[in-house]
C-alpha cells in the first residue's frame, strides 16, 4: 500500500468531526469535480469547465481530500482511455484478424499500402487521445500546485507529484492495451517493419553499389569521402540535395515515429522485437545471397561491410531520432559497459557511437557469424569434396567457429552427413578414403590440434575397418601416383605419401622457431596464451598444445597396426615388380624411402631386399649377355636370340609366397632358359636358377597373311598361341596336354585369343571336346564375327585369380590354418568361447614356431570362414563347435 492510499484512508476519518455545512460543501465540490472531470476528459475544450475543475480541486484539498481527488481522476481517466482510446485503436485492425504470419494467406487479399496507412492512422489517433489525457493530467497537477502555493507558498514536491501521476497513467495505458491485445497485432508489426526495412535496404544497397562503381572508375579520394559520409551519417534533420538521400531520411523518420508511438503506448519491447526480427531476416537473406553454393571465395568481409553500410547506418539514424544516441564517452555515469568501450573506428562513418549502437553491432555480427557458420556446416560435405578449391569457405567457417564457439554443432551435423551420404554400401572404399583424407586436411585448418577431428573421423574409421579391401586401397592410395587427390597441391603424379611428407616438412619449418623460444619471457607469454581443451577432447590424446594432426597416423589407425599395412605393401610391391618388363624401379625406391621415414627400416627390410633383387637382376642379365659371343643355336627357323630374354632373379625367402603353376613352354624357349640358367650358374657359382615359368610377360609379334599384330601377354597365353606354329588346329584335350595345364584352365586362357579373332572355336566329335583353329586372314575373322585389324599392343587378360603373388587374404588363410586345431581343441574343452578369449588364449599358449601374432580383426575373419564352412557356430557373440 503506497503513501497516497494510506493518507486517503486517514483523511476520510475527518468527516466525523465536520459540521453539516462543511459536509454539504464537500458534497457539492465532489459532485462538481466529477462533472468537470467528465467534461474535460470528453475532449471538450471548455474554459469554464477548466476554471470549475480547479476550484473544485482546491475546495476538496482544503478538507484534506486530495488523495480522493487523485484516485477518482485516475479511475475516470482509465475508463475514458479504455472506451475512447483502446477500443477505437484495436477496431482499426479487426479487418485483418486472419493475418497469422509474415506471409499473406493465399485466400486473403491484403493491400500492403492499406495496412501501412491503417497502422499510421491508428497510432496517430491514439497518440493524440493519449496526449490530450496527459494534458488533463497536467491540469490536475497544476491545480494541486496552485492550492499549495496559496496555502503555504511551497511547491517543492510538485515534480514528485507530476512524476508519480505520469508513471501511474503510463502504467494504466500499458495495462489496458495489453489486456485487450489481439493476436494479430504482433504479426502486423513484424510485417510492417519487414516491408519498410526491405524497402530501405534496397535503396541503401543501390547507394552502396553506386559508390563502389564510382570508386572503381577512379574517383578522387576527397569525393569518395563525401559520398561515404552521405551514406554513413543519414542525419534525420538534414535534407540532402539528392532526392534519394531525402527519401531515405523520410522513411527513417516514418519508422522512428512509429517506434516512438509504440513506446508511448507501453509496447517498447514489442516494437524492438519487431524491427530487430526484420533486421535479422534481412541479414540472414543477405548472408545466403552472398554465400550460396560458392565455396571458392570468402564472403565474411563482404557481410561485415554490408552490416556497416546498411543496418548499422539505419540503427544509428533511428537511435538519433529516438533520442537514444548519447555517446558512450559522454556518459555521466561513472560505470561503463565493457561492451561499449570501443574506439570510434569500431563503427566506421560514425564519430562517436553510442553504447546501444555498439551493442547492436555485436548482436548483428554474432548473428551473421552464426548464420554463415550454420550455412557452411550444412554444406560441409560438399565443401570437403571440393577441397582445396573450397579453402576460402573453410577459412570463413574457422573464423565463425572462433567467434561463436559452436564446434560441437559442426561435429554432430557432419557425422550425420557422413553416415547418410558416405558410409553406405554404394560408396567405394577408395572414395571413402579420399573423403577421409580431404576431411583431415580441411578440418586441420579449423582445428590444428585435431580435437574435433578425432570425433568426426571415428565413424569413418569404424566403417572402413569392416571392409575387406580397406588395407589394399590404403596402400594403393599412399604409393600410387594416381591414388592421391589429383586436385591437391603438388605434381599430379605424386603419391599421397609424397604429398603428406611435403606437408609435414612445411609444418616443421613453420614451427621451427618454437624450439628456440625457451627463455623465461617466452614461457610467460605461452602461459598467458594457454587455453584448456574443449569438453569434446579425448583426455588420452594429451593436451592440445602438444597434439599435432598426423594424417598418415590417422590413416594407419584405421588398420590398427602398421605391420598389416607393410605386409599388404610388400605383396603389392611383389606383384608390381614381377609384372615389370624392364628394370626401372626409381618410383618404387622413392616410395620405399618415404615409407622408411614413417615406419622404420626394420619393418621394410624385406621390401628393400626385393628392390635390390631387381637391381641385381639387371646387372646379372647384362653380365650374362656380355659372355655370349654369338646367338644361341636352336633348331629351325624358330631360333630365339639370348638378347630377347630378361630374367628377374629373386631371393624367394624374402618374397611373399609366389603363385606358380606348371606349364610346358615351347622347346625353343625351354632351351633358351636352360642355356641362361647354365650361364648364371657359371657366373654365380654355386647358385642355381629355378624358373617360375608361369610368371613374367612375353612380347609377341604375330604375322598373318594380311596383317601383323603385337601383344604383351602372360607366358601361358604365349605358350598356347605358339603351339599353332606347326599345327593349325588342336582339340582342347590335346592342346591342354601339350601345354601341361588342365582343360578347364585352358578354356579360360584361350578365350583371350578367341576374343581377339586369332583363334576360332568349334564343336568336336566328343561333346566334351572342342576344336581350336588358327585364323590366318581377316576374311576368316569376319566370318566368325570377332577380331580386329592393324598393329596392336595389348596386355593379355590378367584375371584376379591369375595373380603372380598370393593375396594377403590367401596368405593369412594359409597361416591361420595352423591354428585351426588349437581352436577346435579349445572349443571342445570349454564348450563356447568369445572372440577376445580365443585371441588371448592363442597368444598365451601358441608361442612356439610359428608364434601367434595375428590381430583381433584377422582372427575374426578366419573364424567367420570357419562358420561359413559350417565347422563352427556363432550365437550371441559366442563360438561353438558345429554339431
Amino acid at each position: 500500500m503506497d503513501q497516497s492510499t494510506t493518507s486517503s484512508f486517514c483523511n476520510l476519518g475527518i468527516l466525523d468531526s465536520l459540521s453539516n455545512d462543511s459536509i454539504c460543501e464537500i458534497l457539492r465540490s465532489y459532485n462538481g469535480f466529477c462533472a468537470a472531470t467528465q467534461t474535460l476528459l470528453a475532449a471538450v475544450d471548455d474554459l469554464s469547465a477548466r476554471r470549475d475543475f480547479v476550484a473544485h480541486v482546491h475546495s476538496l484539498c482544503k478538507h484534506g481530500l486530495d488523495s480522493l481527488v487523485r484516485d477518482h481522476f485516475l479511475r475516470v481517466l482509465e475508463e475514458t482511455f479504455e472506451r475512447n482510446g483502446a477500443s477505437r485503436f484495436w477496431r482499426h485492425f479487426e479487418p485483418y484478424s486472419n493475418v497469422t504470419g509474415l506471409n499473406k494467406n493465399d485466400d486473403l487479399e491484403i493491400d500492403e499500402d492499406e495496412i501501412l496507412s491503417v497502422l499510421h492512422s491508428a497510432l496517430e489517433e491514439i497518440y493524440l487521445e493519449k496526449g490530450y489525457q496527459e494534458k488533463c493530467l497536467l491540469m490536475l497537477v497544476h491545480a494541486f500546485q496552485s492550492y499549495k502555493k496559496q496555502v503555504s507558498g511551497d511547491t517543492h514536491d510538485l515534480d514528485a507529484e507530476r512524476n508519480h501521476l505520469t508513471t501511474k497513467y503510463q502504467w494504466i495505458v500499458s495495462s489496458v492495451l495489453t489486456a485487450t491485445l489481439p493476436r494479430n497485432f504482433r504479426v502486423i508489426l513484424h510485417w510492417y517493419f519487414k516491408r519498410t526495412l526491405e524497402e530501405l535496404s534496397t535503396r541503401m544497397d543501390e547507394e552502396l553499389q553506386d559508390h563502389e562503381s564510382q570508386s572503381k572508375d577512379g574517383m578522387d579520394l576527397d569525393e569518395k569521402g563525401k559520398i561515404s559520409n552521405k551514406v554513413g551519417e543519414m542525419d534525420v534533420d538534414e535534407c540532402y540535395n539528392d532526392s534519394r538521400y531525402s527519401e531515405n531520411n523520410k522513411l527513417v523518420n516514418s519508422i522512428g515515429k512509429v517506434v516512438l508511438h509504440l513506446r508511448s503506448l507501453g509496447f517498447t519491447s514489442m516494437a524492438e522485437d519487431a524491427y530487430a526480427s526484420a533486421i535479422f531476416l534481412l541479414l540472414k537473406a543477405k548472408v545466403y545471397d552472398l554465400a550460396g553454393d560458392d565455396f571458392r571465395s570468402s564472403v565474411l568481409q563482404s557481410i561485415q561491410s554490408w552490416i556497416q553500410a546498411v543496418p548499422l547506418k539505419f540503427l544509428h539514424a533511428l537511435l538519433v531520432y529516438l533520442g537514444d544516441s548519447v555517446s558512450y564517452e559522454s556518459s555521466s555515469s561513472g560505470l561503463k559497459s565493457p561492451l561499449a568501450s570501443q574506439p570510434s573506428s569500431f563503427c566506421p562513418g560514425i564519430d562517436s557511437p553510442s553504447e546501444g549502437l555498439v551493442r547492436w553491432k555485436l548482436r548483428l555480427e554474432y548473428f551473421a557469424y552464426e548464420t554463415l557458420q550454420d550455412l557452411r556446416i550444412s554444406k560441409l560435405f560438399e565443401i570437403i569434396v571440393d577441397y582445396p578449391e573450397s579453402s576460402p569457405a573453410i577459412e570463413d567457417l574457422k573464423l565463425c567457429l572462433e567467434y561463436t564457439g559452436q564446434h560441437s554443432k559442426l561435429v554432430d551435423s557432419f557425422i550425420s552427413s557422413l553416415r547418410y551420404r558416405l558410409l553406405t554400401a554404394g560408396a567405394s572404399t577408395n572414395d571413402i578414403l579420399h573423403q577421409y583424407v580431404s576431411t583431415i586436411k580441411a578440418l586441420r585448418t579449423i582445428d590444428p590440434a585435431g580435437v574435433f577431428l578425432e570425433a568426426v573421423g571415428e565413424p569413418i574409421r569404424d566403417y572402413l575397418r569392416g571392409r575387406r579391401d580397406t588395407i589394399k586401397c590404403i596402400v594403393t592410395m599412399l604409393t600410387d601416383g594416381t591414388g592421391g587427390n589429383s586436385s591437391a597441391s603438388g605434381n599430379p603424379g605424386d603419391s599421397l605419401l609424397e604429398e603428406l611428407n611435403r606437408d609435414e616438412e612445411i609444418q616443421e619449418d613453420v614451427g621451427i622457431d618454437d624450439d628456440f623460444n625457451t627463455d623465461d619471457r617466452q614461457a610467460w607469454i605461452n602461459a598467458a596464451r594457454w587455453q584448456p581443451d574443449p569438453v569434446e577432447a579425448d583426455p588420452l590424446k594429451g593436451s592440445r598444445n602438444q597434439r599435432k594432426v598426423d594424417i598418415l597416423g590417422m590413416i594407419v589407425g584405421i588398420i590398427g597396426s602398421k605391420d598389416q599395412l607393410v605386409h599388404e605393401y610388400r605383396t603389392m610391391l611383389a606383384e608390381k615388380l614381377l609384372n615389370k618388363s624392364d628394370y626401372d624401379i626409381d618410383s618404387e625406391i622413392r616410395t620405399l624411402e618415404l615409407l622408411k621415414i614413417h615406419f622404420g627400416e626394420s619393418s621394410l627390410q624385406k621390401c628393400e631386399i626385393m628392390l635390390n633383387d631387381l637391381l641385381g637382376s639387371k646387372r646379372t642379365n647384362t653380365n650374362i649377355k656380355a659372355t655370349i659371343s654369338q646367338p644361341s643355336q636352336t633348331s629351325g627357323e624358330n631360333a630365339i636370340s639370348m638378347d630377347t630374354i630378361s630374367a628377374t632373379i629373386i631371393s624367394s625367402n624374402f618374397w611373399p609366397p609366389i603363385q606358380d603353376e606348371p606349364v610346358n613352354l615351347p622347346e625353343s624357349v625351354d632351351q633358351l632358359l636352360t642355356e641362361y640358367a647354365t650361364r648364371f650358374h657359371e657366373t654365380k657359382t654355386p647358385r642355381k636358377l629355378q624358373w617360375k615359368k608361369s610368371l613374367g610377360t612375353v612380347k609377341l609379334e604375330l604375322q598373318f597373311d594380311d596383317r601383323i599384330m603385337q601383344f604383351t601377354v602372360a607366358p601361358v597365353h604365349a605358350s598356347i598361341i605358339m603351339q599353332f606354329q606347326d599345327q593349325k588346329s588342336w582339340t582342347s584335350k590335346n592342346l591342354a596336354a601339350a601345354i601341361g595345364i588342365p582343360v578347364d584352365a585352358l578354356s579360360r586362357r584361350i578365350h583371350f585369343w578367341i576374343s581377339k579373332g586369332i583363334i576360332s572355336e568349334s564343336a568336336g566329335v566328343d561333346t566334351s571336346d572342342h576344336v581350336y583353329t588358327i585364323m590366318e586372314s581377316m576374311a576368316e575373322t569376319s566370318k566368325n564375327g570377332a577380331g580386329s585389324s592393324g598393329i596392336q599392343e595389348l596386355l593379355g587378360g590378367d584375371e584376379e585369380e591369375e595373380r603372380s603373388v598370393s593375396s594377403v587374404e590367401n596368405q593369412l588363410l594359409k597361416e591361420m590354418t595352423v591354428y585351426e586345431k588349437f581352436i577346435m581343441g579349445m572349443l571342445t574343452n570349454f564348450g563356447s568361447m568369445a572372440l577376445d578369449r580365443i585371441h588371448n588364449t592363442l597368444k598365451m599358449f601358441c608361442i612356439a614356431d610359428p608364434p601367434y601374432d595375428k590381430s583381433l580383426q584377422q582372427l575374426q575373419s578366419f573364424l567367420s570362414g570357419l562358420v561359413s564352412e559350417e565347422k563352427l557356430e556363432l550365437r550371441d557373440g559366442m563360438y561353438f563347435l558345429k554339431k
